[in-house]
């Protein structure tokens, strides 16, 4: 991961204008809470008191409202056994969610999870969140692809660029004031992006936060943001980890 980020800050300054400084954040852990660990968490966001978990897996798919305080599903959708979760997000009084390589979308309502639809869209399916009236679709490449949450018309495309780099294996995504905070696979780096260029404004450092959770494996890697915008909160946890982590960032805006 540091030689990933030293290769985008020392980028070849004859090919293009010097990148803007990139802020490294440390965090803090405010408080831990437990989390299931046959969980392999795709995505997590926070909606009205409760944090909503998409898990992935083939024939262990799921989408969950959980509790806080127990890491307990208090109801929960189960995905036909032939596809694998990927992200969620919220749009109106629906949950929209990703399958991996299968270009199957779901919709639940919120409510209670009932099932009201299915939709396709081309390429593979990572992290989703909402930009505004737009849903915004990782695909583990360094694209986000924007689509219209009605339709699934595409409406744009934005390259993300750590420097002048392309950053590829972007994951779960959420979005916090305005900027899209997406997990990049396989490392302890969350980046902060732009919607509008893709330029990453931001990284934030959780090396040690997964030996702190105890979790072990290749596969159990950093993945899953959530934030509390009522109360300011920022959840992230793991693929199979035991606990969950509100966190404050340290030595950034």
């Amino acid at each position: 991961m540091m030689l990933l980020v030293a290769l985008a800050l020392f980028a070849d300054p004859v090919a293009a204008p010097p990148p803007q400084p990139i802020e490294r954040c440390g965090y803090r852990i405010v408080q831990t809470y437990p989390h299931d660990t046959t969980s392999f968490t795709q995505g997590l966001f926070w909606d009205r008191g409760h944090l909503y978990e998409a898990t992935g897996q083939y024939g262990r798919s799921r989408v969950a409202r959980l509790d806080l305080e127990t890491g307990k599903a208090l109801a929960q959708a189960k995905l036909p056994a032939d596809q694998f979760g990927e992200g969620i997000t919220r749009w109106r009084d629906q949950i929209i969610g990703v399958t991996w390589q299968g270009g199957v979308g779901n919709r639940w309502r919120i409510k209670d999870l009932k099932p009201v639809g299915t939709f396709r869209y081309a390429g593979e399916g990572w992290g989703v969140t909402m930009v505004g009236d737009s849903l915004v679709l990782s695909d583990g490449t360094s694209q986000l692809r924007f689509f219209d949450p009605a339709t699934m018309a595409e409406q744009r495309r934005v390259t993300v660029r750590f420097g002048s780099r392309p950053l590829a294996m972007l994951n779960e995504l959420e979005t916090i004031d305005g900027e899209i905070w997406a997990n990049v696979w396989m490392t302890d780096m969350i980046v902060r992006i732009d919607p509008e260029s893709g330029a990453i404004r931001a990284w934030v450092d959780l090396s040690g936060l997964k030996e702190d959770a105890g979790a072990t494996g290749h596969d159990s890697v950093l993945n899953g943001i959530a934030w509390d915008s009522d109360k300011k909160r920022l959840f992230v946890t793991g693929k199979y980890w035991p606990k969950l982590y509100e966190i404050a960032l340290d030595g950034c805006g």
